[in-house]
């Protein structure tokens, strides 16, 4: 198995998926999403994307409804991705995707994380390079032989794809991510979620006291509710 099969795994294994949590950042890809193609999920391939991510997250339809409606708003402030990167003690490299209607209060939050935890914010590109930017698709197995799937897809883009309990997930890089979503509905393939992820390139082994150390920071960056995905390069237990 190849870098992502051994990313997903490592990241199943920890705290993930608090659903208030997964909730609010659902809301924020939908405003979002509408933001930048309008309400209508069949003509707004990234809209239709996020519904079927709130799908898999068990988020009531009339939850999603309210954000499209809200998201129409011009009142509504539009949320603006910005990338953080640093490093966390002992050497490990950390990168903090966030989505935020106020810049200034995210830049002082993610500072203060990263000094109060013995951490350093980098300057723009100092980790970045460090990481793949991937997307993925979770697509129900019925039945289907990843590695025929793999081969029938490598021509949209496919790098890695694998059968796991909850499906069979297909990873490539991230611009080919239109390219893969309108495949598969054109195969007619329910995609049951999608996404996008960055890979390390290499990790980095630490001790157990180190791998506390590291945690804490981790944990305060992602109690933080502008805060999306937090990635690093620590070796997964």
């Amino acid at each position: 198995m190849g870098r992502a099969f051994e990313f997903r795994k490592g990241r199943k294994m920890k705290r993930w998926s608090a659903m208030a949590k997964a909730f609010t950042r659902i809301g924020k890809d939908i405003v979002m999403a509408v933001k930048e193609g309008g309400p209508n999920p069949d003509a707004n391939s990234r809209l239709r994307a996020v519904i079927q991510n709130s799908k898999a997250v068990n988020m009531p339809k009339e939850n999603v409804e309210r954000a499209i409606k809200k998201a129409t708003d011009k009142d509504t402030a539009n949320y603006k991705e910005v990338l953080f990167e640093g490093y966390a003690p002992h050497g490990i490299a950390i990168l903090v995707e966030t989505a935020t209607d106020n810049n200034n209060r995210t830049v002082a939050n993610v500072r203060s994380y990263f000094n109060k935890c013995n951490g350093t914010m980098g300057t723009q590109g100092s980790v970045e390079f460090m990481f793949d930017h991937t997307c993925n698709f979770r697509i129900p197995a019925n039945g289907m032989d990843p590695e025929e799937l793999e081969l029938e897809l490598i021509d949209f883009g496919a790098e890695e794809v694998f059968e796991d309990e909850d499906g069979i997930l297909i990873y490539a890089p991230f611009g080919s991510f239109g390219t893969i979503q309108k495949e598969l509905e054109n195969r007619g393939l329910e995609i049951l979620s999608s996404g996008f992820e960055r890979i390390p390139q290499i990790t980095k082994k630490v001790t157990e006291a180190e791998m506390a150390d590291i945690e804490k920071l981790i944990e305060k960056l992602e109690e933080d509710d502008d805060v999306m995905n937090v990635y690093h390069t620590m070796e997964e237990a």
